[in-house]
């Protein structure tokens, strides 16, 4: 039999493990705090330095022109007199008809997928997504300089011209050289870029509504559609917002297949076939010559187009909110 001092002995030894034990998960705890909040503080330091060295590289060409640099259309590399509204238009302009052809073919594509497709098809048109997803920029710059843009013009541009050219009110809009190139162009080309991002993000936020919901709504009577708009769209309403300002960020900010089919002509465009430029096909083109004051302007471009991206995305922000309290109340 144990002695009573023995018994102790045990239970102190016991108590002495358990509080060693107690002491290194408090300790491992600690580090694994400390090194996630590393990480994370240094994409919020990385992101500072970009935003900072923007602004100081920026500074001389805000400092002569003020806010009018952003309304201004000159761009004069002689004479140091530069303005950011052609770039601007170019970018927003292009990037709204990206998301205006893509949005649409990528929720249909998200939407069959997972709801109507046959699960032999599923896997290889997902895997084809992500595929296109995965191209390089360039590559779509290739294909819509010579392949997409002889096409466009031959097949679309001619027919669009001679139909709605002569028209009132929109027929401005479809005026200019039908050679391929221009915004609508750009555009396009920006669709086929910004589709699989979309489609890929859309697709998978579907596929995360719980089956008992949508099993429940088809056993009311529900049709497909009123499954995906009543069902599947409301529970996965901040996801698709996130993955259409995904796209759009990119849209925003692409630069070699925008460069490629854009026309690159520093005046502002008066339809959707004028040449024109955007901010990051100017810096594509430019920065490996630029010195002095032209430097500093096209940094002011970049910090602009970061201002742009930040001023969308902080929008889709609010908007994820605004609907979160919508649902609450």
């Amino acid at each position: 039999m144990h002695s009573p001092s023995s018994h102790t002995a045990d239970g102190q030894l016991v108590s002495d493990g358990m509080f060693a034990i107690a002491k290194k998960q408090r300790l491992q705890d600690f580090f694994f705090h400390r090194v996630t909040q590393a990480f994370s503080l240094l994409v919020l330091a990385a992101l500072l330095g970009i935003i900072i060295s923007l602004f100081v590289n920026a500074w001389p060409t805000f400092q002569k022109f003020g806010f009018q640099f952003i309304w201004r259309i000159e761009w004069d590399i002689i004479n140091q007199d530069f303005g950011a509204a052609i770039a601007i238009v170019g970018t927003i302009a292009s990037a709204a008809i990206a998301m205006l052809l893509a949005v649409p073919l990528a929720f249909g594509i998200a939407v069959f997928l997972t709801e109507t497709c046959p699960a032999w098809l599923r896997r290889p048109l997902g895997t084809s997504i992500e595929l296109l997803a995965a191209v390089p920029s360039i590559i779509y710059g290739m294909f819509g300089l010579f392949v997409f843009a002889p096409l466009f013009a031959d097949y679309i541009q001619v027919p669009l011209k001679h139909l709605l050219g002569g028209m009132p009110i929109v027929g401005f809009l479809f005026g200019g050289a039908t050679n391929g190139m221009g915004i609508l162009a750009a555009g396009i080309v920006l669709a086929f870029m910004v589709l699989p991002f979309v489609a890929a993000v859309m697709r998978d936020v579907f596929e995360i509504t719980p089956a008992i919901l949508r099993e429940s709504a088809y056993g009311l009577g529900c049709t497909t559609w009123e499954v995906v708009r009543q069902v599947v769209l409301p529970y996965t309403q901040k996801g698709v917002i996130g993955g259409v300002m995904l796209g759009l960020g990119r849209a925003l900010g692409e630069t070699m297949a925008v460069t490629f089919v854009i026309g690159n002509a520093n005046r502002m465009p008066s339809s959707l076939f004028s040449p024109g430029t955007s901010i990051a096909s100017v810096l594509a083109n430019e920065f490996g010559e630029a010195e002095g004051f032209h430097f500093s302007t096209l940094f002011a471009l970049g910090f602009l187009l970061f201002v742009i991206t930040f001023v969308v995305l902080a929008a889709a922000k609010a908007m994820i909110i605004r609907a979160e309290k919508a649902k609450g109340t």
